[in-house]
């Protein structure tokens, strides 16, 4: 299919934003820029919105927690934000968070993991995993219903999800009912056929994507950690089921796609969709693009009735 036409009014206003040249860009500067790039839009209201602090792997980290009722011991939703494990944080996806909230009835808390390269792998992986711990630990005295976990998270977020699943099975807690993954990163080789094909034009491009892999895997063999590349994992038993999330113009397609069907055969309950005519990022656009608020309220949808 052809791009969708609210999709390309996107890509449009960022046609003349040049691409850096990844040799000689800095991280932290790439971050301060790119998560100003685009304003903030209002979301939906909430019953309560709060920071908080939660705990880290080597410390603590911010959070935000989003209760969207007053109805006590509401399920949890730990989401883990994108942005290549070095850019993004909790105002960037303020928007999707409330959406999900709001359209799941459970209360959303977004964990802001330390970022590469400052901090690389598995700072982050190991961040995510005891901060889902602690607010599993803490639901009385959040007014949640901890046995009732799902987690979520869009590109690398989505990557972090499936790192909390797979320590949550290897340590048996805490029990994870479902994971929520949109275009997830899942393989540190970055050599499928649609890294190819949609290199260049989508936002994400290979280049950018590749860079990441570099700021955040500083050491050698980390690429083949099931932690940092759940694609190369041997073993997926015990995984939760999954809604897993692909866009049709996404360097980072047909790896979430191949991680799709490699849950499939581990026995694990999976619904995948690709999205046709959709880019990298695109659920985040909910508020302007109507097939990414559509495919936003059925993942919702999964989530609502796995918690219940």
């Amino acid at each position: 299919m052809p791009l969708d036409k609210q999709i390309a009014g996107v890509l449009q206003q960022f046609r003349d934003i040049p691409e850096p040249d990844f040799s000689q860009v800095d991280a932290a500067q790439y971050r301060q820029f790119s998560d100003n790039l685009l304003p903030a839009i209002p979301g939906d209201p909430m019953s309560e919105v709060r920071d908080l602090r939660v705990a880290g792997a080597d410390g603590e980290l911010d959070a935000r927690l989003y209760r969207p009722s007053d109805e006590p011991d509401l399920p949890l939703l730990v989401f883990f934000h994108g942005g290549g494990f070095l850019m993004g944080n909790l105002d960037t996806h303020d928007n999707l968070c409330r959406s999900l909230a709001r359209q799941t009835g459970a209360v959303v808390v977004s964990v802001a993991y330390r970022l590469a390269p400052e901090h690389p792998f598995p700072a982050a992986p190991l961040d995510c995993y005891a901060a889902t711990c602690w607010l599993v630990e803490q639901a009385a005295e959040l007014g949640i219903d901890g046995r009732r976990l799902a987690l979520a998270g869009d590109s690398a977020g989505g990557n972090l999800a499936l790192a909390v699943s797979r320590l949550a099975v290897q340590r048996q807690w805490p029990k994870v009912r479902h994971q929520c993954l949109f275009y997830p990163v899942t393989d540190a080789a970055c050599d499928s056929p649609s890294f190819d094909d949609f290199a260049d034009g989508y936002l994400l491009s290979a280049g950018m994507m590749r860079w990441f892999w570099q700021q955040y895997l500083q050491e050698g063999g980390q690429a083949d950690d099931p932690l940092a590349s759940p694609l190369r994992a041997e073993s997926l038993d015990g995984f939760p089921p999954t809604t897993l999330i692909t866009a049709e113009f996404d360097p980072l397609r047909d790896e979430g796609e191949a991680f799709a069907q490699a849950l499939r055969e581990a026995g694990v309950s999976v619904r995948v969709q690709r999205c046709e005519g959709m880019i990298h990022g695109f659920v985040s656009m909910a508020p302007f693009v109507e097939r990414a608020a559509q495919v936003l309220s059925e993942a919702a949808i999964e989530l609502r009735g796995a918690l219940k």
